[in-house]
């Protein structure tokens, strides 16, 4: 048997942070969610049954937690902090699919939310 792809995800991992470009925003803080999806060879850890043999998601959950309290002023500037803790982490992951929601944003509309969606390629894993 031959995984051709897998991962590792936690979704939306919700959490009170302070980003934001209005001032209230940085005093007041927000809700933000999280959606983390982190592509990695799992073949390992399926024979195994051993948690030192795949990424960590309690890991994972704690490197996102330690990034959003932080605070930026752009959501675009926390995802990728939150991706290069990632990779740093993580070396052998090949990619990184990740959305940062923020919950109520203030721009005057009724939404669910507005944010980044990224998806990163760690080029140290290219053949």
């Amino acid at each position: 048997m031959k995984v051709q792809d897998s991962s590792i995800f936690v979704r939306n991992l919700r959490l009170y942070a302070y980003h934001g470009v209005m001032p209230q925003e940085c005093q007041v803080g927000g809700w933000f969610t999280v959606s983390l999806r982190v592509h990695y060879n799992i073949y390992k850890a399926m024979e195994s049954d051993d948690v030192n043999d795949t990424l960590n998601y309690a890991e994972l959950c704690r490197l996102v937690t330690c990034e959003m309290v932080s605070p930026s002023r752009l959501l675009e500037h926390v995802a990728g902090r939150i991706a290069e803790a990632v990779f740093r982490r993580y070396p052998e992951a090949t990619a990184i699919d990740l959305t940062l929601t923020k919950e109520n944003p203030p721009m005057g509309a009724d939404c669910g939310g507005a944010g980044v969606e990224l998806h990163l390629i760690n080029d140290k894993t290219k053949g």
